[in-house]
């Protein structure tokens, strides 16, 4: 089991918000930027990057894990749902949107192939990938819907059905069920552009924090959350799986992924609608920096099942 990259990766996430803290804080950015970063990732950086994400070539072998993993993933999500339903009731509704965001968008396509990778290998990789199939489409239907709330339902379905990321997860689910293949030229843009999203979307978080500071990031609302998106909901899929008897390498996989901290978009969708983005970015801060301790935890004892 090699955690390493890990490590690297969460390095490289509080490296990039560094800069863009300091580059807030020296004046480079400025506060007024922030729209323009949500824009830019959310039209045209992500939905590169989740076209991308579904380059996956699919053959006999990995169609029957395909499909054990997948529904595995699939009841995560509707856990991930029914949670974010029914705990935030008693909170304020800017933050209730977060926080139910946060509990069905998790950060396992960035961090979790990594600790997949790292704890499983290359067949760790191949399935999280299929993995986060379910999960990108719920956050990018129920999950936007959280933040379209409000508007009369057939609004809310217009105004999901043509956001970028979308229109994104519907080209990539063709692509991938289809093996249609692209020009060179045209993936490789795409992946250019894909890569971009994550440093991004880190350095929004530091011009954030720059602006708001840290003194109200561990609340007892937060630190709720975090209990939740690190410990509650990977136990409750590690035991569903090991009641179901599901194969050892997917049950793993799948409570690695369901053990990752918030989704880093979280903050960015925040200030794309108008919201509590401070309390987003607290959110995916504290639950990031707690995930450091635990989730080389769960990848350990996962490791010896």
């Amino acid at each position: 089991m090699d955690l390493s990259k890990l490590f690297n990766l969460q390095f490289l996430m509080f490296a990039e918000m560094a800069v863009g803290y300091y580059l807030c804080k020296f004046h480079v950015l400025k506060p007024a930027d922030r729209p323009v970063f949500s824009k830019a990732v959310i039209n045209v950086f992500l939905p590169a990057n989740i076209i991308v994400s579904f380059n996956i070539e699919m053959n006999s072998e990995i169609a029957m894990m395909f499909v054990e993993i997948l529904a595995v993933s699939a009841v995560i999500q509707l856990l991930c749902t029914f949670l974010a339903s029914v705990l935030f009731n008693k909170v304020d509704p800017n933050r209730k949107k977060i926080l139910q965001y946060a509990t069905v968008c998790s950060n396992a396509g960035f961090l979790g192939n990594a600790v997949a990778e790292g704890v499983y290998g290359q067949m760790g990789m191949l399935y999280g990938q299929i993995y986060l199939i379910p999960l990108r489409i719920v956050m990018w239907s129920a999950g936007v819907s959280y933040f379209e709330g409000g508007s009369d339902f057939k609004t809310v379905c217009k105004k999901i059905s043509t956001h970028p990321c979308i229109i994104a997860v519907v080209i990539g689910l063709i692509r991938m069920i289809l093996n249609i293949p692209f020009p060179s030229a045209l993936t490789g843009t795409l992946t250019s552009l894909g890569r971009c999203s994550t440093p991004l979307i880190m350095i929004f978080l530091g011009m954030i924090l720059a602006e708001y500071g840290f003194g109200s990031m561990i609340s007892k609302l937060n630190l709720k959350y975090c209990v939740l998106r690190l410990f509650v909901i990977p136990v409750i899929v590690l035991a569903g799986c090991m009641i179901a008897h599901v194969d050892p390498l997917i049950t793993g996989i799948s409570v690695l992924l369901a053990a990752m901290p918030a989704g880093s978009t979280t903050a960015v969708l925040a200030e794309h609608y108008k919201t509590d983005v401070k309390f987003a970015a607290d959110v995916v801060v504290l639950s990031t920096i707690l995930s450091i301790a635990i989730l080389p935890v769960w990848a350990i004892l996962l490791s010896r099942l």
